[in-house]
């Protein structure tokens, strides 16, 4: 038995780190991962084999927690191929699109087609227990499977709202090469920042992306010593329509209308750093458009 997804990173609008309400928005790097079930030994636990960036924790959690909901049973092997063009540790949500992606796989290949929720909220608590998102990150998981601004309480795994986006939009991304530390590790730091991400998570919810952005990114600024302000009132002064550090950093997000994505990349720092210009991503996980 086969099954293959698609999901795909996002950028952050604000990070539930400090007050556990998120939001975050689907962009077009995608993973793609296929999975194969075929039965093993009697009395076994799963056994999960694999080559292009499988083996890692998060990977044989999630695979563990698709078998668990879509295919109970011992003695099954779970042969696994993942892709992904997402820079990992650089805020732009890997292990939550790997994660979504191989469950999604998971239960394709069980011959179930899950709701996209689900998905999320089984990739939210695999990454809780993985020890790679102190919150569960369900914002991040499910912004790549939903095209749309996706705002959610992470304490409670609900959702908030959801918002189109504006279709003459597109994303820039200043991604340094420097990777974040683990969530788990920065609780603590983070802590003394709750009032600021409660005002950041109020504007989410009022849909005023650009206040919410720019109050969430000087909270990270300051907790986590980047120093992108000048960069951003640079970008915002040209056309950009919000800017920000994106989960734990370091990349940089910028939003502005797709047309002018080449002119603001020239402002970017020229350091090394790698500049990419994205769509948002508007598939659902079924491959159908929505607006």
């Amino acid at each position: 038995m086969k099954g293959a997804a698609r999901t795909f990173g996002a950028i952050t609008i604000t990070n539930a780190l400090p007050a556990g309400i998120g939001c975050a928005a689907g962009i077009a790097l995608p993973v793609d991962v296929e999975v194969t079930l075929r039965p093993g030994r009697s009395g076994k636990g799963p056994r999960i084999t694999g080559v292009d960036g499988s083996g890692s924790p998060v990977v044989d959690e999630s695979v563990r927690a698709g078998l668990a909901r879509y295919h109970p049973g011992p003695g099954v092997v779970a042969s696994v191929s993942v892709r992904s063009e997402i820079p990992a540790a650089r805020g732009l949500k890997s292990s939550s699109a790997v994660s979504t992606a191989l469950i999604l796989a998971v239960a394709r290949a069980s011959g179930v087609e899950p709701p996209p929720l689900e998905v999320a909220r089984l990739a939210a608590d695999v990454g809780r227990r993985a020890g790679i998102s102190a919150t569960g990150a369900l914002d991040d998981a499910l912004a790549g499977l939903e095209p749309g601004f996706v705002v959610t309480d992470n304490r409670q795994d609900a959702v908030l709202r959801r918002a189109s986006i504006d279709p003459t939009w597109g994303v820039l991304l200043y991604i340094p090469p420097e990777a974040h530390p683990p969530s788990p590790r920065l609780v603590g730091a983070f802590s003394h920042e709750r009032g600021a991400a409660e005002r950041a998570g109020q504007a989410a919810l009022n849909g005023d992306w650009t206040k919410a952005m720019r109050i969430n990114t000087e909270l990270v600024e300051r907790t986590m010593g980047y120093s992108y302000r000048s960069i951003r009132e640079r970008l915002e002064r040209r056309g950009a329509i919000a800017s920000g550090v994106s989960g734990l950093g370091p990349t940089l997000a910028v939003i502005a209308p797709t047309a002018r994505l080449p002119q603001l990349a020239e402002l970017l720092p020229k350091d090394g750093a790698e500049h990419r210009r994205v769509p948002f991503h508007r598939s659902s996980p079924t491959g159908g458009e929505r607006p």
